[in-house]
């Protein structure tokens, strides 16, 4: 493993640099920050001074403590998401390529309903109507997620269901479950891995225009979303406070993409 990440390319290693960074921050928030996430500490929209860092939000609250304790939220719940995601998604998509008949058919004819739906209008519809509490968000973009990672997981255990060893494991009498977590899975750990870090994108972009719209993380919680819809009003007085959530939301994403696309380069086999 060590070896494996001095080959890695630059590109990756700022990417790994850039999650690992925010990774700190989720982690040792409370001790990071000079201020409490709550806490109004002085004037609306002030500038950047020894006392606030980078100055002070739309009620003046201190904008570094709310984006380390953002970084915690944002990516505990983005990250617990995904997992949940890839948890049903996987599990589905793997019954379905193993079982084939009609348990396949049953599973596709409903993801392909609930895909149906464009994601952000379904999940605007759900939270409008049954609330925003974090279960409820954690719950709604993870089945709502768990389609896409069902179409892929399904397709990667389609080709490795027909391998000979797998046919020999049926042979022997193996079980389901044997056969997918024995065979299957660790066969199609590579495209999971990188598709787990283009759907962790997704999900903290998704979780990031929930917030924007008001159906994300609540207040008095931050969240980079919500702290640059609570902000936008600065840019009519010339005060880029939003602009600093916003630029920690593409730094991230950007970061993630660059794991991925190493990720991408290892599982397809290709040399440099």
């Amino acid at each position: 493993m060590i070896k494996l990440l001095r080959q890695s390319p630059l590109s990756a290693r700022i990417g790994m640099g850039i999650l690992l960074f925010n990774v700190f921050l989720a982690l040792f928030a409370s001790v990071i920050a000079p201020y409490e996430e709550t806490s109004v500490v002085g004037d609306v929209w002030e500038s950047f001074s020894g006392n606030f860092f980078l100055g002070t939000d739309h009620i003046g609250r201190d904008l570094f403590s709310r984006m380390i304790y953002g970084a915690r939220n944002t990516v505990a719940l983005a990250f617990v998401t995904t997992v949940l995601s890839f948890l049903i998604g996987s599990s589905l998509g793997f019954i379905a390529a193993v079982k084939g008949g009609w348990v396949d058919q049953m599973l596709s004819r409903i993801i392909d309903a609930i895909m149906a739906f464009p994601t952000l209008i379904f999940a605007l519809m759900i939270l409008s109507v049954v609330g925003s509490s974090i279960p409820t968000l954690i719950t709604t973009i993870a089945i709502l997620d768990s389609t896409r990672v069902y179409r892929l997981s399904r397709a990667v255990a389609m080709d490795i269901e027909v391998m000979e060893f797998v046919e020999a494991a049926r042979l022997r009498g193996e079980g389901l479950w044997w056969i997918i977590s024995q065979e299957i899975l660790p066969n199609a750990i590579p495209p999971l891995m990188a598709e787990f870090g283009l759907r962790f994108c997704f999900v903290f972009l998704f979780i990031a225009s929930l917030s924007f719209l008001g159906l994300g993380l609540q207040p008095p919680l931050a969240d980079w979303g919500g702290m640059v819809r609570e902000n936008a009003g600065a840019i009519t007085f010339g005060i880029y406070t939003p602009l600093i959530p916003a630029a920690a939301i593409a730094c991230l994403t950007v970061g993630v993409n660059l794991i991925v696309d190493w990720l991408l380069h290892l599982s397809s086999g290709l040399q440099d």
